[in-house]
Formats: C-alpha cells, sequence, structure tokens
C-alpha cells in the first residue's frame, strides 16, 4: 500500500473534483482543524492569470512534487519598520 505525498508548497497539484491544476502557493491550517490548499493556476485567460483557488486538502492530487522551488528564510536581519509622522 502506498501512501499519499502530503502537500508542500511549490508541488504542481490538482483538484480531484474539478480538475483545477496549478502551483501550491498557500497552506492554511484553521481553528476548527480544517487545511485548506490554495492552488495558483499557470494557465492564463484572456491574457490575464486565472485568480487562485483554495480547497480542502483532502481533495488534493500532488502530480509533481517541487515543480517551483521555495525560498528559504536567509536568516538575515529584518528592516525595523517605520511609522510615518502624523
Amino acid at each position: 500500500m502506498t501512501t499519499r505525498p502530503a502537500v508542500q508548497l511549490g508541488d504542481k497539484a490538482k483538484h480531484a473534483i474539478t480538475g483545477f491544476t496549478g502551483v501550491v502557493v498557500c497552506i492554511s491550517n484553521w481553528i476548527s482543524g480544517c487545511q485548506r490548499i490554495t492552488i495558483q493556476s499557470q494557465e492564463l485567460r484572456d491574457g490575464k492569470p486565472v485568480d487562485n483557488q483554495s480547497f480542502d486538502a483532502e481533495e488534493i492530487e500532488v502530480i509533481q512534487p517541487d515543480a517551483i522551488p521555495v525560498c528559504k528564510p536567509s536568516g538575515g536581519p529584518c528592516p525595523e519598520p517605520t511609522r510615518n509622522s502624523p
């Protein structure tokens, strides 16, 4: 018995019900215990990117792991936020 790989950021994935495909750009965990996966399509419609779509994690199939490399934090300093004067 093979286990389904966990969905990771940067994976190319497909929603099992609608067939919507693209790259995983967000994995969110909700207080209710639900996990949602947001997929960004790589297609254009009328010259514009297709909107992101979010689905329950159980409905997602990984097509190609690590299709897009994910940036790793460098550990460098973070710029201090600035406040505009009133």
